[in-house]
């Protein structure tokens, strides 16, 4: 019955948006209690996609145009943008899972209209907040006990909020500083529904943009959702990090407070310090810019190929940088722990062998191994475009030798959209553990470029060496000879001085050119 009226009212929207207009209308009446009242949410779901397809049914379609017409274009720019703003405001009504997707969206530069991704990009900063007696309901259901007499203090106000949680400042009564994440009330409760209507709405963005194939991004979204609801599971993740990587002087991952964490509330050590974008404030505390890329580069080149552990959400505002007058040398805070990818020794060394390929220009080695990830042979150029963020054309001159301009950028981001249908192809057959990897890629990329270092490429000796190491420990611990384990020693140690010898020859051409 009740799938029966949503499908007349979505029917009957498609004709006129009365009806649709009119229940969304009278349900908002009841809105302050939404979360428990999912026809609100799955009513207002479908009239936003109803009404995204009469916009550019109205707008594109119900004329014939002539397709490569200035007019066609600022037509098509204004659907993309009233669209945009529909679904940004559908994900803000909604909250919890539409939001994680929205944010989704803000990220898929060259995959999405750009009236879309700069539109969703609001969500990464001004994600709605819960009102502060709803969080202290979440802490006494999970905690059993009141806030008051759990905390000396707590700040009403939030330092962050996201699509699932919020985090404050507190203080325990032992006088511990401590950051409060606390999961929105209503997430659990909606999580299901949620997923179901988030496909519907990607289908339909999918019929408006016959190129647009985003089931991946449904079928990912899923897979991960769970995980990062389990707050106990990101304080594992938190813990297993800190200690991997606790040769890492300069790393510092936040202290867990058990006894007041549960799956919804996590209480965590309180960090002070600046976002890793903030070069105002890098500056200003005379943080050196490279080498903190050199250290981001070490740290995720590390993760990527050689634990296969990965941090899978590097954002700005999950890297905090600090450094004190005196301080030897800059700490990095690495926080929000909830979403990390495990990497399989098949998957580290197919893409270990791809990188350095590329790194070679070896066409026929990036294409047997982007076959190993799941890539069609005829994509594997495409492929490796989208690994390094860099035009066919770099790659062939060799890009650890040509260096990033804003020019290339920008015939990067305009050429790419040509072939969108083939973007989206990879991203549907590509090995799943390449998409959280690949977002990993794009956003330390762009941190490079937001502190000014990408023409430096710091990174890449770091990952070259990463990635020797990846393929050099997995060869060794499948080989059972003793002659080719030797074999292997000294081809590694070998590489490793062409390595070495090359960075001085680097450094000393560097130096030659600021001469």
């Amino acid at each position: 019955m009740f799938s029966r009226n949503i499908t007349r009212i979505v029917k009957y929207g498609l004709y006129g948006s009365v009806a649709v207009g009119g229940t969304v209308s009278a349900l908002k009446l009841q809105d302050e209690d939404y979360n428990s009242l999912a026809i609100v949410r799955i009513t207002r779901t479908a009239f936003t996609a109803v009404e995204i397809g009469r916009t550019y049914q109205s707008m594109l379609y119900s004329k014939e145009w002539d397709r490569t017409s200035q007019e066609y274009s600022e037509v098509k720019s204004q659907a993309h943008r009233i669209g945009a703003e529909k679904l940004l405001e559908l994900c803000k009504a909604n909250k919890g899972v539409y939001i994680k997707v929205g944010q989704h969206v803000g990220a898929l530069d060259y995959l999405l209209p750009n009236e879309y991704v700069t539109t969703m990009r609001i969500l990464h900063k001004n994600a709605p907040q819960n009102t502060v007696e709803e969080l202290y309901k979440v802490i006494e259901e999970d905690l059993k006990q009141k806030p008051s007499e759990l905390f000396e203090e707590f700040d009403p106000e939030p330092l962050g909020t996201a699509s699932l949680a919020q985090v404050h400042r507190a203080k325990l009564k032992d006088g511990n500083e401590v950051a409060v994440k606390v999961q929105h009330h209503f997430v659990r409760k909606n999580i299901n529904m949620d997923l179901r209507w988030m496909e519907f709405i990607i289908t339909t963005m999918s019929k408006i943009f016959p190129e647009f194939q985003m089931q991946w991004l449904v079928d990912e979204t899923k897979k991960n959702i769970a995980k990062e609801l389990d707050f106990l599971e990101e304080g594992k993740n938190a813990e297993k990090m800190a200690s991997m990587f606790k040769h890492y002087k300069w790393l510092k991952v936040p202290k867990i407070f058990w006894d007041y964490s549960t799956e919804r509330v996590l209480v965590m050590e309180y960090v002070v310090g600046g976002l890793v974008n903030d070069t105002k404030y890098i500056d200003e505390h005379k943080i050196n810019r490279f080498d903190l890329c050199a250290k981001l580069g070490d740290l995720y080149s590390h993760m990527i190929f050689v634990s296969g552990f990965v941090h899978s959400d590097p954002h700005p505002g999950n890297i905090l940088v600090k450094q004190d007058p005196g301080d030897k040398e800059v700490t990095v805070y690495l926080l929000d722990h909830g979403l990390y990818a495990q990497l399989t020794d098949k998957f580290r060394y197919h893409y270990s062998k791809l990188w350095l390929s590329i790194l070679s220009r070896n066409r026929e080695e990036m294409r047997i191994h982007s076959e190993e990830l799941g890539i069609r042979k005829e994509l594997y150029g495409l492929f490796a475009c989208m690994v390094t963020g860099r035009p066919w054309d770099s790659i062939m001159k060799g890009i650890d030798r040509t260096k990033p301009t804003s020019e290339e950028k920008s015939t990067f981001q305009n050429e790419l959209p040509n072939f969108l249908h083939y973007v989206t192809q990879c991203l549907e057959h590509v090995d799943r553990q390449a998409l959280l990897v690949l977002k990993t890629n794009d956003l330390i990329r762009s941190i490079e470029y937001a502190l000014g270092t990408q023409d430096r490429m710091c990174g890449f000796m770091m990952m070259s060496k990463c990635c020797m190491q990846s393929i050099y420990q997995l060869e060794y611990k499948n080989s059972n000879s003793v002659i080719s384990r030797q074999f292997l020693n000294f081809k590694y140690g070998w590489s490793l001085l062409l390595l070495y010898l090359y960075g001085v020859y680097l450094n000393l051409l560097d130096k030659f050119v600021l001469f």
